[in-house]
């Protein structure tokens, strides 16, 4: 039998998380649409201000409405996986509830450990059985609260809450451009966590990226992102990232959690299995399920979209290639993953090393014959 450790009664957890990836991916959808427009996200010029000359922000390409309502969408959905299944499980050990009693089931998000106390008070009088001070039940839900870290603001289920909260009495999530990270292309880091943080801030017609000596030209390598506020603060996390973070606790920690009371048992839960069709057998079709995220197949969507750019360029320098358009039409060809793999048998160079440079010519030069085997079976013109 297909994850064990789910009883029957909370099969529908499970389809609620996989609502929520597939919300997510249509996130994900309207992100790279915008992400990858032809003209860009954002426009740059330069401007002297003498001694120096200036990279001025001139325009910002508006983020489509649609954006921050499905990712308002995403958010309101994991929250109703949490509660969900608190219901299912008071529901279960209490049997039907009266309205007093189902009214005061929910998942609180107590930044202070007194805000917790209160929260379990106020269920004494009406509240059901299983959510009484001492209970096994309020003994996994304390154990989900963000009061339990140092920096409780920042926990998950705070941000959850403080997303959904907004989300559902102000306005829907607020999202913008900003860049994630920019480097000086004779300074690149030797890995992504090299690179100097950079404000999180929107970014604004008229903002100055960079600013140098006149007559100097420094190559810049820009990382640009969409980022969403926490509201009531001037902070603005990678809108995927946070939605990853945030979707990702909700299915592997609190969900089992609350359901086992025990550390997270195997196998986890599918990010995302079949639900637009009615299954005899459910647990089947959760072993069938995906394991990898929406959030996940965006930046590996990314990532290949870039490399697809930057490979037409590379090998069609290499002598004996196909022209320009064959060899897009072979990047094209391969799935996201399958031209990722090929990508990361490429190691990065850092100064002359021969051994490096001759492995990573290799690599090109087969996939220079690929991409010519591609072509010779008149797939390119298909």
């Amino acid at each position: 039998m297909s994850h064990r450790w789910l009883p029957d009664h909370q099969l529908g957890v499970a389809a609620t998380l996989s609502h929520a990836d597939e919300v997510i991916g249509q996130v994900s959808d309207v992100l790279f649409a915008y992400q990858t427009q032809p003209d860009g996200t954002f426009g740059l010029e330069e401007q002297f201000a003498f001694p120096n000359t200036r990279t001025v922000v001139t325009h910002v390409a508006p983020v489509p409405r649609k954006l921050p309502l499905l990712v308002a969408d995403a958010l309101v959905a994991l929250r109703a996986a949490l509660e969900h299944a608190l219901f299912a499980e008071v529901e279960f050990r209490d049997g039907s509830l009266d309205k007093k009693a189902a009214r005061l089931v929910a998942i609180p998000a107590a930044l202070k450990a007194e805000h917790f106390d209160s929260w379990v008070k106020e269920r004494v009088k009406n509240g059901p059985a299983s959510l009484q001070p001492g209970s096994d039940l309020v003994k996994r839900i304390e154990g989900l609260q963000p009061f339990n870290r140092k920096d409780a603001e920042n926990h998950p289920l705070a941000r959850l809450a403080l997303h959904t909260n907004h989300s559902k009495h102000r306005t829907p999530a607020v999202t913008a451009v900003r860049i994630a990270a920019m480097y000086n292309d004779d300074q690149m880091p030797r890995s992504v966590s090299g690179l100097a943080p950079q404000p999180e801030a929107p970014l604004r017609v008229g903002d100055v990226i960079a600013e140098t000596p006149l007559g100097t030209q420094v190559p810049v390598t820009l990382f640009p992102t969409v980022g969403i506020n926490r509201p009531d603060t001037d902070q603005w996390p990678v809108l995927m990232h946070e939605l990853n973070e945030i979707s990702q606790w909700v299915r592997t920690q609190a969900v089992p959690r609350l359901i086992t009371g025990m550390e997270p048992p195997r196998p986890e839960l599918p990010t995302r299995y079949d639900i637009a069709s009615g299954h005899v057998d459910e647990r089947r079709a959760l072993s069938a399920g995906s394991t990898t995220s929406a959030a996940e197949r965006h930046q590996q969507r990314l990532s290949a979209a870039s490399i697809r750019i930057d490979m037409v360029d590379t090998l069609g320098q290499m002598d004996d290639s196909p022209n320009v358009e064959q060899i897009a039409a072979w990047l094209n060809h391969l799935a996201d993953g399958e031209l990722l793999e090929r990508m990361s048998r490429l190691k990065m160079p850092h100064g002359y090393d021969p051994d490096v440079v001759l492995s990573n010519f290799e690599v090109l030069k087969d996939m220079r014959d690929e991409a010519a085997a591609f072509v010779a079976d008149g797939a390119a013109g298909d």
